[in-house]
C-alpha cells in the first residue's frame, strides 16, 4: 500500500514591501516592488472622477527593465507640448512601505500610505514593524474637485487618529492570530486535492536576464547553485510532521520537530505549499479603509494593520539568547474611550477588549519548523452587560447604571460563545471588581456578573463550564496582614495549570525521566486532538508530542487598566516559569520576584499597561505593579495624583472628540450628504448597537443553547484551530523568494552594520538589568541591593517573625504609601476553590525567610572571591624565583653594579622530537584515536544517530542522581 506523502506548508511573504507613487494630471501610478527590486506591480488610479474610486490592477509582475520602460513611456506621453506653459510629465510624489487604505468623506477619495517604519520585534524569521509615519494624499485632480464646507473638519477629525502611535504590521506573519493558530496546518483542504496539485516548474532565464541578475542573489528560485548553497543551512523542509484529520502526515509552518526519519519515511514524497491566512477582522484596524479595494486588488497590496502594543527583550542565559515578546491586540469592535464605552453591545463585543500574548523562543534556531517556541494567551475586557456611566456630571466616579435588562443573558452568551470558538475550554474569569463597599458602586457589577455566569453555566456540560474567581484587590491591598501578589500568584498558578501553554516542540526526555510535579500535571496535553487527549501516558523516543493551550484566562476590573494589568503580570510571570522550564532552562517552573528576568518582565508589563491606559483612559497607569507589591517609593504618590488628574481631564474634555475620531476611522460613522455631522450627534449609542437600528429581531436563537453546535463538537479544542481555513493555498518550491523567510529576514544582498541590527539594540538582560558589581550572571538569581530594605526590615520584625520568602510569595521588599480605592476593612471570603488543582508550592519550596543581617547585605570576601590572601607555599616561591632569574638574564642590563649570574641551561622536557624546517616526523596516532576521528567524520556526513541502549541506561542513571 502506497503511503501518503509528506506535506509542508510555508507562509507566503507579501512581495510588495517598497512602493513609489507617481502622478500625472489624469492618473496616479503606484509602483510596488520586493526588497531586491526585481519584481514589480503597478496600480493605476484615475484622477478624473470627482467622487468614484477607479483603480486598475493588471495583476502582472514586471521586471526591473520592464518597469523602467513603462515609466519612461508614461513620462514621454505626458510631457508638455510646444506652446503649453505647464509641464505635465510624470513626477514622483512619495515613497512608501505599504497601503493603509482608501477613505472618502464628502468629496473625493484619499489614499493613506505608510512612509516610515521601524523594526520592533522578530518572531523566528518573521519581522514585525511599527508604523512611524503616514501620509494622506487626495486622489482627484484639483481641476475636477468639488469642495464641501465640512470636508476640512472631517479630515482633521480623521487625522486625530495618530497612526504613528502603536500601529503594527508584518509582511509574513499574521499579527491578528496567536502563534498557536499560525503554526496549525489548514484543515479545510482534503488530502486528495493536495496530492493532485503539481509544483510549478522553474522557468529558464534568458541570456539577457542572466546578465542583468548577475549580481542579484535573490534569484534563487531558478538558480541551482544558490539553492544548493542554502540547503545546508535551512533544514526546515526536512522536519516536523503532524497528523491530519484523515491520518495523513501534514507539516505546517511551526509544528514540532520530528525525530530522525527512518528509511520508509525518507522515501515518501514531499509536497510543498504556500499558504496565506485569513486575518482576524476583529483586530484589523484598517479593514474599513481596505473595503473599497479588498476584492479588486492582488493580495500582495493588502496590508492588515493592528493596534495595541508590542515589545521584545533578550533574556541571556550564560550567553544563550531567549527572546521574550509581548504582543497586545486591541479589538476594533465597540472600541472607544473610557467612560463613553462601557459594557458590551448587542453583538457580544465588549469595550476595551485586548488579547495579550506572551511568546518565548530560543533565538539560536529561528525557523518555526525546527525551532522551539512557546506562547501563552490571556485577554482583558469589560463586563459583558449593558451598563454605562453618566459623564454629564463633573464627578470623579460617575454612578453606574444598567441601560438594558437582559434576562436571558444573550449578550454575555454571544461573548463567551466567541471565546469558546477562539480558545476552547475552560474559560476562567478573574474578576477584580470590589465586592463590598460602604456605598454600592462597583459591587453592583460584581453581583450582575456572577448571576450572568451562573445562568450560562446551567446549560453547559459540567466539564466545560465557565470558572469564576472574584478577588477584591483594593481590599486586600489595604490589609497589613494580606498580600495581593501572593494571592494573585496562587490564582495564576492554578489558572495556568488549567489552560496550559503552547509548546511547539516535544518535551525533553529528561522531563520524562525526572518529572516535575508542577509540569507533568499540566492538564492540557495533546498533539492534534487525539482520543487520548489529556491522558498522561508515557513518552517514547519515537513519539512526537506538543502542548496546546486550550481555554483562556479573562481578566477584568471596572476600567480594565490598573488592577487588570497587575493581575496579567502575575499570570505572565507564572506562564514564563513554565515556558522556561519547557525550554530546558529552569530546573523547576518557578521564578523569584527580585530576579533580573522578573524585573524585565515587570517593566514590559508596565509599558504594556501604560500604552493601553493611554489608548483607553487618556493617561498612564495610576496604580502600578510596584504599588501592589509595596515596593514603590514614597515619591510615587505625587505621580499617582498627576496621572489621576490627567485621566480626569482627558475623560471630561477630550474623550468626545477622540471617540468621534475612532468612529470615523473604523467606519462606524460614514459621512453622507444631508445627514447630521458626527460632531452634532448627542450620542453614538445607535451606531454601536445593531438592535436599535432594527437590523435583526430579538431572540433570534435559542436562549438555552447559547453556543454554536460546532463549538461543543470540538471542545476542549478551539473550533477556529480544528477547522482552520486559509485565504490562499498554492504549490511552491522550498526556496523561491515568495516563501523564503531566510532570504527575507537576513537579506544577504544588503550591507549592514552589526551595531545597528535590531537584535543588538533590543533590551538585554545582562547589559540593562544585571548589576555591575555581581559575580552571578544568572538572570534567575535574586538580587539584594544594599540600602533598600531598611523600612522592610523594621516592619517585618514587628509584624511577624515567621514570614515566608518575599520572592516566593510575592511579598514586597519595601512598603509603599500609594493610595488605593476606598473600601471598608472587613475581611473577605475567598472564591478560589473553584480552581482547585495541584498545590502551587511544593513542600521543598516552603522554606522560611532567613534572618536579615549585615552579612546578608555584605557577604565576606571568602564567599565572593574565594580564600583570604596568605603566604605562598615553598614550591610556589621556588617557581617564582626561577621566573625572576629568567627575567634578569634576558632583560636586565649588565653593569658594574649588577652581580654576575650563572648561565641558564634550558632542558627540553617535551615528548615531541626536535623537528627542523626541512624534515619533520609525523606524530604517532593510536588506533583508538583514529576510530574516534572516523566516528566524528561519519556523524558529520550522516548526521546524529539515535543513542544505543547502553547510552540510554547511562543517561537514565545520571538523571536519577540529579
Amino acid at each position: 500500500m502506497e503511503k501518503p506523502p509528506n506535506i509542508q506548508f510555508f507562509p507566503i511573504i507579501n512581495g510588495l514591501q517598497k512602493m513609489a507613487l507617481y502622478e500625472t494630471k489624469a492618473r496616479l501610478y503606484l509602483i510596488g516592488s520586493n526588497n531586491t527590486q526585481t519584481k514589480f506591480r503597478v496600480l493605476k488610479i484615475d484622477r478624473t472622477e470627482p467622487y468614484e474610486l477607479s483603480i486598475t490592477d493588471d495583476k502582472v509582475e514586471y521586471s526591473q527593465r520592464q518597469i523602467k520602460e513603462l515609466l519612461s513611456m508614461i513620462n514621454e506621453g505626458n510631457r508638455s507640448q510646444s506652446g503649453q506653459r505647464q509641464a505635465t510629465g510624470l513626477s514622483r510624489t512619495v515613497s512608501a512601505f505599504g497601503i493603509v487604505g482608501f477613505v472618502r468623506f464628502l468629496e473625493g477619495h484619499y489614499i493613506v500610505l505608510v512612509t516610515k517604519r521601524r523594526k520592533v520585534a522578530m518572531i523566528g524569521l518573521h519581522t514585525i514593524y511599527k508604523v512611524e509615519d503616514t501620509t494622506m494624499i487626495y486622489i482627484p485632480h484639483e481641476s475636477v474637485r468639488k469642495p464641501h464646507d465640512d470636508e476640512p473638519k472631517y479630515v482633521r477629525l480623521f487625522q486625530n487618529i495618530d497612526l504613528s502611535s502603536n500601529f503594527y504590521f508584518s509582511y509574513s506573519y499574521d499579527l491578528t492570530h496567536s502563534l498557536q493558530y499560525n503554526m496549525a496546518p489548514p484543515r479545510d483542504v482534503p488530502l486528495e486535492i493536495l496530492t493532485t496539485f503539481k509544483p510549478p516548474k522553474a522557468q529558464a532565464l534568458t541570456a539577457v536576464e542572466k546578465a542583468e541578475n548577475f549580481l542579484n542573489l535573490s534569484v534563487g528560485s531558478s538558480d541551482e547553485g544558490t539553492r544548493k548553497s542554502r540547503s545546508h543551512s535551512k533544514t526546515s523542509c526536512e522536519s516536523n510532521d503532524s497528523t491530519g484529520p484523515n491520518g495523513e502526515s501534514i507539516e505546517a509552518d511551526g509544528t514540532t520537530p520530528s525525530p530522525p526519519l527512518n528509511t520508509e519515511q525518507s522515501r515518501r514524497p514531499t509536497l510543498y505549499y504556500g499558504i496565506r491566512n485569513k486575518p482576524k477582522s476583529k483586530y484589523v484596524w484598517n479593514s474599513y479603509l481596505l473595503q473599497p479595494v479588498e476584492n479588486l486588488l492582488h493580495p500582495a497590496w493588502i496590508l492588515p494593520i493592528t493596534h495595541g502594543f508590542i515589545s521584545q527583550n533578550n533574556i541571556s542565559v550564560y550567553g544563550r539568547s531567549f527572546f521574550l515578546t509581548l504582543i497586545a491586540r486591541r479589538s476594533c469592535r465597540y472600541a472607544g474611550t473610557r467612560f463613553l464605552k462601557r459594557g458590551a453591545n448587542h453583538e457580544g463585543d465588549v469595550a476595551n477588549e485586548v488579547e495579550t500574548e506572551q511568546l518565548l523562543y530560543d533565538a539560536h534556531v529561528s525557523s518555526l519548523h525546527s525551532g522551539r517556541f512557546t506562547s501563552f494567551v490571556q485577554i482583558r475586557g469589560s463586563i459583558p452587560s449593558h451598563w454605562s456611566q453618566d459623564v454629564s456630571k463633573m464627578v470623579p466616579k460617575p454612578p453606574i447604571t444598567f441601560d438594558v435588562m437582559d434576562p436571558y443573558a444573550e449578550t454575555a452568551g454571544k461573548h463567551f460563545n466567541e471565546l469558546l470558538r477562539r480558545f476552547g475550554s475552560p474559560i476562567i474569569i478573574l474578576n477584580l471588581v470590589k465586592r463590598r463597599e460602604g456605598r454600592p458602586h462597583e459591587s453592583i457589577l460584581n453581583t450582575e456578573y456572577c448571576s450572568l455566569i451562573n445562568q450560562l453555566n446551567i446549560f453547559l456540560p459540567p466539564h466545560h463550564r465557565i470558572q469564576y474567581v472574584a478577588v477584591d484587590m483594593a481590599r486586600i491591598n489595604k490589609q497589613k496582614d494580606e498580600n495581593v501578589m501572593s494571592r494573585l500568584s496562587e490564582i495564576a498558578y492554578r489558572a495556568v495549570k488549567k489552560t496550559g501553554i503552547f509548546q511547539s516542540h516535544a518535551p525533553y526526555y529528561c522531563h520524562h525521566l525526572n518529572p516535575n510535579p508542577h509540569y507533568c500535571h499540566m492538564e492540557r496535553t495533546s498533539t492534534q486532538g487525539e482520543p487520548e487527549y489529556g491522558s498522561r501516558r508515557s513518552i517514547n523516543l519515537d513519539e512526537r508530542r506538543l502542548r496546546l493551550q486550550t481555554g483562556v484566562v479573562r481578566v477584568n476590573c471596572v476600567d480594565c487598566l490598573d488592577r487588570t494589568n497587575t493581575a496579567q503580570f502575575s499570570l505572565g510571570k507564572c506562564a514564563l516559569a513554565f515556558q522556561l522550564y519547557a525550554m530546558g532552562v529552569l530546573e523547576k517552573p518557578f521564578l523569584e520576584f527580585d530576579s533580573d528576568c522578573v524585573r524585565m518582565l515587570e517593566e514590559m508589563y508596565e509599558d504594556h499597561g501604560d500604552t493601553l491606559a493611554l489608548q483607553y483612559g487618556g493617561s498612564q497607569l495610576v496604580h502600578r505593579i510596584k504599588t501592589y507589591r509595596r515596593t514603590a517609593p514614597w515619591t510615587s504618590q505625587g505621580n499617582d495624583i498627576m496621572q489621576t488628574l490627567s485621566r480626569y481631564y482627558s475623560n471630561t474634555f477630550s474623550d468626545t472628540e477622540k471617540q468621534n475620531a475612532i468612529n470615523l476611522f473604523l467606519g462606524v460613522y460614514v459621512p453622507r450628504n444631508n445627514t447630521t455631522p458626527i460632531w452634532e450627534l448627542s450620542s453614538d449609542y445607535i451606531l454601536h448597537h445593531s438592535l436599535t437600528r432594527g437590523i435583526r429581531p430579538c431572540h433570534s436563537r435559542s436562549t438555552s443553547q447559547w453556543w454554536d453546535a460546532e463549538v461543543m463538537e470540538s471542545l476542549p479544542l478551539a473550533v477556529e484551530e480544528t477547522r482552520k481555513t486559509v485565504a490562499l493555498l498554492m504549490p511552491v518550491t522550498p526556496f523561491e523568494p515568495k516563501v523564503d523567510l531566510y532570504l527575507d529576514h537576513h537579506r544577504p544582498y544588503e550591507f549592514c552594520i552589526l551595531s545597528e541590527l535590531f537584535s543588538h539594540l533590543m533590551s538585554h538582560s545582562v547589559r540593562d538589568y544585571m548589576p555591575h558589581f555581581t559575580t552571578d550572571e544568572s538572570p534567575f538569581s535574586v538580587r539584594r541591593r544594599p540600602g533598600k530594605r531598611q523600612e522592610e526590615l523594621s516592619r517585618s520584625q514587628s509584624a511577624s517573625p515567621a514570614v515566608k520568602n518575599p520572592g516566593m510569595t510575592g511579598q514586597a521588599s519595601t512598603s509603599s504609601t500609594a493610595s488605593s480605592g476606598t473600601s471598608s476593612t472587613e475581611s473577605e471570603a475567598s472564591d478560589e476553590d473553584e480552581l482547585s488543582v495541584v498545590s502551587s508550592i511544593s513542600e521543598d519550596e516552603e522554606d522560611s525567610n532567613p534572618s536579615l543581617s549585615l552579612t546578608s547585605f555584605f557577604p565576606p570576601m571568602t564567599e565572593t572571591y574565594g580564600n583570604y590572601l596568605q603566604e605562598p607555599s615553598r614550591v610556589d616561591s621556588i617557581i617564582y624565583k626561577r621566573y625572576e632569574q629568567i627575567y634578569r638574564a634576558t632583560v636586565a642590563p649588565e653593569g658594574k653594579g649588577t652581580a654576575a649570574t650563572a648561565p641558564l641551561v634550558f632542558i627540553q622536557r617535551s615528548s615531541f622530537c626536535l623537528d627542523s624546517s626541512v624534515e619533520t616526523d609525523p606524530p604517532t596516532v593510536t588506533r583508538r584515536c583514529r576510530n574516534i576521528y572516523e566516528e566524528h567524520v561519519v556523524m558529520a556526513v550522516r548526521g546524529p544517530q539515535p543513542p544505543d541502549n547502553r547510552d540510554l541506561l547511562m543517561y537514565r542513571e545520571f538523571v536519577s542522581f540529579a
